[in-house]
């Protein structure tokens, strides 16, 4: 393989579409298809599914290249998407999508005013550790704000390891990630301070809406 290239440069060849198949390495050298074609894709059912249940204004974290925020706004719901990739948030801008480039870890407007927060595409993982990110999402949202999160199904139990992204003779360095099961959701939520007020399953996807108790 050739030298190192960043995470973030791989991710952005995907979505440009240099890139026609990313992957993302476990340590243990198994891999998985990173699904570019539904991120880059219309709106599915599912994602129509969860939107619905969103309240507004909504905050995307790791909107990539923001379906969702554009959906939202053809529903005339006031929606931001966040994001560290700086081709990410171009894409979704060229859509039509109100985006920035930032970090949930870092200053986010409207803090502490947002109905909803969408953690989606597997973006529970963000930083390796989805207790801090979700004690994180619960200073950005409002009273009585939800926390709507895609989680991994039945029978796959929450865990977190290091990743690599990967495409063709290219690869990144390791970063943190992190996975939530629908069964160990309530438990994770707690840890956090919040609960869990609903979860569900669409087309074979599983979600959850979490809150403040």
């Amino acid at each position: 393989m050739s030298a190192i290239t960043p995470a973030l440069d791989l991710y952005g060849a995907g979505l440009r579409g240099d890139a026609a198949e990313l992957w993302a390495r476990r340590r243990d050298g198994t891999r998985v298809r990173l699904p570019l074609d539904r991120w880059l894709g219309p709106l599915t059912d599912a994602d129509a599914d969860l939107l619905d249940r969103a309240r507004a204004p909504v905050l995307d974290i790791g909107c990539g290249p923001g379906r969702h925020v554009l959906a939202l706004a053809h529903r005339g719901v006031m929606a931001l998407g966040i994001d560290v990739s700086q081709v990410a948030v171009a894409h979704a801008r060229s859509r039509g999508a109100a985006a920035i480039e930032a970090s949930v870890f870092e200053r986010v407007p409207g803090a502490g005013r947002w109905g909803s927060a969408l953690l989606l595409d597997g973006n529970v993982g963000i930083g390796g550790c989805p207790v801090r990110l979700l004690r994180r999402l619960r200073m950005l949202v409002e009273p009585g704000g939800a926390i709507l999160v895609e989680l991994e199904p039945p029978g796959v139990a929450s865990g977190a390891e290091e990743l690599r992204l990967e495409h063709g003779g290219e690869r990144s360095a390791w970063f943190p990630w992190a996975w939530v099961g629908v069964d160990g959701v309530a438990a994770t939520a707690a840890d956090a301070g919040l609960t869990v007020t609903d979860a569900w399953e669409r087309s074979g996807r599983w979600f959850a809406a979490l809150a403040q108790p």
